[in-house]
């Protein structure tokens, strides 16, 4: 069986920055064994699989190379981008439904595109789990608890900085670690993550992850209209925005690879 697959870095309107991400548009859903082994084979941070549904909405999943996942940012971008750019849809908004519900993107300023999905506030914690101290090689002002574990610190140098242990971080009893710090030149906050328990020791820019950021640096730095900048080696900025109990963010997008895939 033939199946067309896509690669598009995500978060930049450059090639070879931003966060690659393979897409997988398929008639109907593949096993799922067979769908995790594609993103084994694929060996990125995630690869997308979509169906249809009917008009605008189609049903989304999302595989790291060892598990699925509830929720991502990167690779439904590049999903939108591969609809609107390869596979001939031209409505202004197209609607995911996902295990974190209906996730919908549109069409922004600058040729970006917007995702809209539910915000996940983090809650403050006082306890350093297992295995943080040790794995990031660095000790945070503040933790905070949502999906994943945020770990403040006070400049962008920090956050650089950092070059963990992942054979302590896995210890980490969360499906992350984040290190965030307030940025500078217009971006307010940066950010890293780091995600060895399911498969991505580093990620390059990380969607899902400004779910639980933007909450915090809104409230923190009164705004609710924020520049993110995740600082990885590739790179990413993101435009996000906390409305209500969701948050938007908008990227680009660009095609890398375009072909099929014996299966």
């Amino acid at each position: 069986m033939q199946l067309p697959l896509y690669q598009v870095d995500a978060f930049t309107d450059t090639l070879f920055a931003g966060n690659p991400a393979a897409v997988c548009p398929l008639a109907e859903w593949l096993p799922a064994e067979t769908m995790q082994a594609i993103a084994a084979e694929n060996n990125l941070a995630e690869t997308a699989f979509f169906v249809p549904r009917s008009g605008p909405e189609f049903e989304i999943r999302w595989f790291t190379p060892t598990v699925e996942v509830e929720l991502c940012g990167h690779a439904t971008l590049a999903s939108a981008h591969v609809l609107y750019q390869h596979r001939g849809f031209a409505g202004p908004e197209i609607v995911f439904h996902s295990q974190s519900g209906p996730l919908r993107v549109s069409r922004a300023e600058a040729g970006r595109l917007t995702l809209d999905f539910p915000a996940r506030p983090p809650q403050p914690i006082s306890l350093h789990p297992e295995g943080l101290l040790d794995g990031l090689r660095a000790t945070p002002l503040q933790l905070l608890a949502g999906p994943d574990l945020v770990c403040v610190f006070g400049s962008e140098d920090e956050v650089r900085a950092l070059r963990p242990d992942m054979a302590h971080l896995i210890k980490v009893e969360y499906r992350a670690v984040i290190a965030t710090a307030p940025g500078s030149d217009g971006v307010d906050f940066v950010s890293r993550f780091f995600g060895p328990r399911v498969g991505v020791p580093e990620d390059p820019v990380t969607g899902s992850a400004h779910t639980t950021l933007v909450p915090y640096w809104a409230a923190r730095l009164g705004k609710t209209h924020l520049h993110a900048r995740q600082v990885s080696a590739r790179g990413g900025d993101l435009w996000c925005e906390l409305r209500d109990d969701r948050v938007l963010m908008s990227g680009h997008a660009v095609t890398y690879l375009r072909g099929e895939i014996e299966v």
